[in-house]
């Protein structure tokens, strides 16, 4: 049976273009991959350039690992790395409070924002879960 679709190697594509910030390994649900990245510049350019090859690997991976529902990973990823300190990705997850509460802190100042970058996927797989049940 194929894995359904979470993620795409489009937007995984287009994050790479700003890959030496490790953002398309944040989105395949890579964080510690992707502070590395995000630290060093995509190990100075290298890793960054073997990446191209590796997305459509590690976007199986995340269609495998995370699961599908009405909350898309696509659009709540546009959210938090446009708009992540008004905490618009948080609502859209049907997270009022916190979504407020980064509205009003602008993101906790940045470090809920990160936060989130290192966990939503796990968060929308989590809240996926619940409605298939």
């Amino acid at each position: 049976m194929q894995p359904a679709d979470t993620h795409s190697k489009l937007f995984g594509y287009l994050l790479w273009i700003f890959g030496f910030t490790g953002s398309h390994r944040f989105y395949y649900g890579k964080p510690v991959s992707g502070t590395v990245w995000f630290f060093t510049f995509g190990l100075l350019g290298i890793g960054w350039l073997i990446d191209l090859f590796l997305i459509p690997g590690m976007d199986r991976e995340a269609d495998q690992r995370f699961n599908p529902g009405p909350i898309d990973y696509n659009i709540a990823w546009i959210f938090l790395t446009f708009l992540g300190v008004f905490g618009i990705h948080r609502f859209y997850q049907g997270k009022v409070f916190t979504g407020i509460l980064y509205l009003l802190t602008l993101g906790l100042c940045g470090i809920g924002v990160l936060y989130d970058f290192w966990t939503l996927n796990d968060q929308i797989s989590m809240k996926n879960a619940q409605y298939r049940r």
